[in-house]
């Protein structure tokens, strides 16, 4: 029997929602203020995980223009029921001060690749909003409530029916748990097995806290007895275990009757460190015990390896190239805050290359042209070749390390009032701007560059060459730390919400208006 190896999903991919829909099953997890919203990942074995869906693809779907950093599609909860995909999300409009903006929404589909329908307001309550199909064929929607007197936030969790043929909530909207001691109660999911229906939800915060807890009623709308060994699922008082900030948990059964649970996690670089990968999804084995309680088999801190059911598949390399040689972008690349189109991010205005048109600054919440792919692997190697010919400073192009608008590592061509062109470093660090080269590198005109950066774990060292393998080292070795939650999310300084992960990717930047155009013939990305 193979191993699962965790964490399953690797990078920045949280707030796991997972389904069986007969031997396939599916993996919702949280994008942000990444464009398309949402990842559906599927697999036959619980092993080998592959994104094959985007779902929120078009504006009608999700407008995130202004959305501010950590914003965005918050914990979609996906589900099925009679022939249909329901998928419900928050789009999350502001999250600093007392008030909370954050309208949810679902959308459906009869087939899991899409197209799904346009959304279906339901509520602005709160977040983490969950759509549960009972047996009598009633469907209700929970989500946590925020409550902003007196600067609470977490208000416990609520519960009203959905009417799928009139398209809203109905009737009244009930109070049904307030949470555990731990506290920050959110993330509910609910399951109906024997007389009892089970509320899972994520307590103690998304940190080093984080918590998945159990209640149970017998009626929907409670009251909720809380599992007498709560939490079932932690790593809060395990500062060594390898997988940490456990929480926000969904269950699944499969065709054999097994239980399984998902969880997102982090991978500290040092104890309780910085998790420069983001928050990941993982997953452990589930029992019941006689008394009609689940449990995880092995204690209450996950494994990094879990037996799985039974499978001939082949784990596939992490290690791609994209040649830019088709007319879409591969799944794993994403926008920031609005779709990829044509009038800025083409690959047919030159065959074989990726074009992007300088459009805001990397300090935009609106227009960006930006594509980047998630960072899944703590050592690895990324290279790009560029041609770009600016004609003002305030026109660069190049290969940027990006956590949000505020933390980032950009390798850039630009050139100044002499015309050179110029490769340079800008690091973003707490809205602080540094440009660590004493001089930019003059690269001539006429020629392209191909640009390169190896990470390892911590550390980023930028390259450059104007031809094949006659590489340079450009600039000092760059802290890729600042590329973390933990390290955004200083509680001294309170740069918040930072929920997302480290993205590599493209970028070009046209500050006069003008709409010069970046073109990059590939990209690799190595896993050293």
């Amino acid at each position: 029997m193979k191993k699962i190896n965790n964490p399953i999903l690797k990078g920045f991919n949280p707030d796991p929602s997972i389904i069986r829909v007969g031997e396939d099953y599916y993996i919702a997890t949280s994008t942000f203020e990444w464009f398309p919203g949402v990842q559906i990942h599927h697999s036959k074995d619980l092993i080998n995980w592959e994104v094959i869906a985007q779902p929120l693809n078009r504006l009608s779907q999700l407008d995130m223009r202004g959305n501010p950093d950590s914003c965005g599609v918050w914990a979609p909860c996906l589900t099925y029921d009679n022939g249909i995909f329901y998928l419900v999300y928050s789009n999350v409009r502001s999250f600093d001060g007392n008030w909370k903006d954050t309208p949810n929404y679902l959308v459906t589909s009869k087939d899991i690749l899409g197209d799904w329908s346009d959304p279906v307001y339901l509520t602005s309550v709160g977040f983490d909003g969950s759509l549960f199909h009972d047996d009598d064929g009633r469907k209700y929607f929970s989500s946590m409530i925020v409550d902003h007197r007196k600067g609470k936030l977490f208000g416990g969790i609520i519960l009203r029916e959905y009417d799928p043929l009139a398209q809203k909530l109905i009737g009244v909207q009930h109070k049904i748990f307030e949470g555990t001691e731990l506290g920050l109660t959110e993330a509910p999911h609910f399951y109906r097995k024997g007389a009892y229906y089970y509320l899972i939800t994520a307590e103690g915060g998304t940190e080093y806290g984080h918590a998945v807890t159990v209640a149970r009623s017998k009626q929907i709308t409670g009251p909720y007895e809380v599992h007498p060994d709560n939490p079932i699922l932690t790593a809060r008082n395990h500062p060594s275990a390898p997988l940490q900030k456990v929480g926000h948990a969904d269950l699944v059964q499969t065709q054999d009757g097994d239980w399984y649970i998902v969880f997102l996690v982090g991978r500290p670089l040092t104890e309780q460190g910085f998790c420069i990968l983001g928050r990941e999804t993982a997953i452990e084995q589930l029992a019941w015990s006689d008394d009609g309680w689940p449990y995880l088999l092995t204690g209450k801190v996950p494994r990094t390896e879990v037996p799985s059911i039974e499978t001939t598949s082949i784990t596939k390399s992490e290690s791609i190239k994209y040649h830019f040689d088709q007319s879409f972008l591969s799944i794993d690349f994403q926008s920031l805050r609005v779709p990829v189109a044509e009038d800025w991010c083409t690959l047919t205005a030159r065959s074989g290359f990726l074009r992007l048109y300088g459009r805001e600054s990397l300090s935009s919440f609106h227009e960006q042209s930006l594509v980047a792919r998630r960072i899944q692997h703590f050592d690895i190697s990324v290279t790009t070749y560029l041609e770009f010919e600016p004609s003002s400073f305030q026109q660069m192009a190049g290969l940027i390390f990006y956590y949000n608008t505020y933390h980032f590592h950009y390798l850039h061509l630009s050139t100044d009032e002499s015309t050179h062109r110029l490769l340079n470093i800008v690091t973003c660090d707490k809205h602080k701007f540094t440009e660590p080269l004493d001089d930019p590198i003059d690269i001539g005109k006429g020629v392209g560059v191909l640009l390169k950066a190896e990470m390892r774990r911590e550390s980023l060292q930028f390259y450059y060459a104007l031809t094949e393998n006659d590489w340079h080292p450009i600039g000092p070795v760059l802290d890729a730390s600042i590329l973390s939650d933990d390290y955004v999310r200083d509680e001294k300084i309170r740069y918040r919400p930072a929920f997302t992960g480290a993205f590599v990717g493209l970028c070009c930047q046209d500050l006069t208006g003008e709409g010069v155009c970046a073109d990059f013939d590939w990209m690799e990305y190595e896993v050293l």
